[in-house]
């Protein structure tokens, strides 16, 4: 056990050096704006952001130097977005109580929307391992719990054969979603407790433990995601940056209630924030988790 604390410690004091490197450096860009409520920012390794204007029922598509065009209409009141290795688009839509899969000519296949045969909640965010192992969270806000048929708020687990699993079933909602580098650890924001948890998966990528990550994160916790050192960035008021012991480094301010973040551009370094009405970037000196992989 000694072995493992001084592990994480070595872990945390180099996180801790190469987030300090940004420490009050960071420069918020308005990427867009004029938006209803935006969501699941996702980087294609096709080089475009893909997100999410919920109320407006969209999925949105920005190039580098080009305004946001719409990528799809009628999008189901989507939410979180994924990319896997091969380059589909993974979808939450609220409205439809489901998550899809779109493949590269735009071919879209149900991935999950039942239960034990009862409609799920209203997914919400999603992520997708190298692996190509999907998680994603299902709560339900608002008026989504009028209609539950499941008197749990879930995460699951989609392996690349086979059915779907459940991974926690929780009293209070999650949110946001992410996995460390390695795969081996899975990590869910709770926006009622306002936490983060982490999940241990075995080989199948199946939980092996839960455990409190961090115990309070001051405002309701949203989206996270996960640099490739494995420190956390979660979007609770600002984008606070956690190293993967779960002490606090630093926050990234945003004008805006941010709902998400996630990494892109060429390099990886670039963070974008979703924040209500707007979309942010930020440049950065680390890369996204498993970056390098994707291109």
């Amino acid at each position: 056990m000694k072995g493992v604390a001084c592990r994480w410690l070595l872990i945390a004091a180099a996180a801790q050096f190469l987030i300090a490197q940004d420490t009050n450096h960071f420069q918020v860009q308005v990427l867009a704006k004029g938006y209803t409520y935006t969501d699941g920012p996702a980087w294609s390794k096709d080089g475009f952001l893909i997100f999410s204007d919920t109320p407006a029922d969209k999925l949105l598509k920005w190039i580098p130097g080009q305004m946001p065009t719409v990528f799809r209409e009628n999008a189901e009141g989507p939410a979180g977005n994924a990319f896997d290795s091969q380059g589909r688009l993974y979808t939450c839509e609220t409205r439809a109580r489901r998550v899809t899969r779109t493949d590269r000519k735009g071919g879209i296949e149900v991935l999950a929307d039942r239960w034990e045969g009862k409609r799920l909640n209203a997914p919400n965010d999603i992520v997708v391992g190298r692996n190509d192992h999907v998680y994603f969270t299902d709560p339900a806000f608002g008026s989504q719990a009028d209609h539950r048929e499941l008197d749990f708020y879930g995460v699951y687990h989609v392996p690349p054969k086979g059915p779907l699993e459940i991974v926690a079933k929780l009293d209070g909602r999650p949110n946001g979603i992410a996995l460390s580098p390695n795969g081996h650890v899975l990590y869910v924001t709770n926006s009622d407790a306002r936490s983060v948890l982490a999940y241990e998966l075995d080989h199948n990528g199946r939980p092996a433990n839960q455990r409190t990550l961090v115990a309070d994160t001051g405002a309701v916790p949203d989206g996270i995601r996960v640099d490739d050192k494995g420190n956390l960035y979660v979007a609770a008021g600002g984008i606070k940056i956690y190293t993967p012991a779960g002490q606090l480094l630093d926050t990234i301010p945003v004008s805006d209630p941010p709902s998400n973040c996630g990494f892109g551009e060429a390099d990886g370094q670039s963070i974008f924030i979703t924040a209500r009405r707007s979309v942010y970037r930020v440049r950065v000196q680390v890369k996204g988790e498993g970056f390098d992989e994707r291109r």
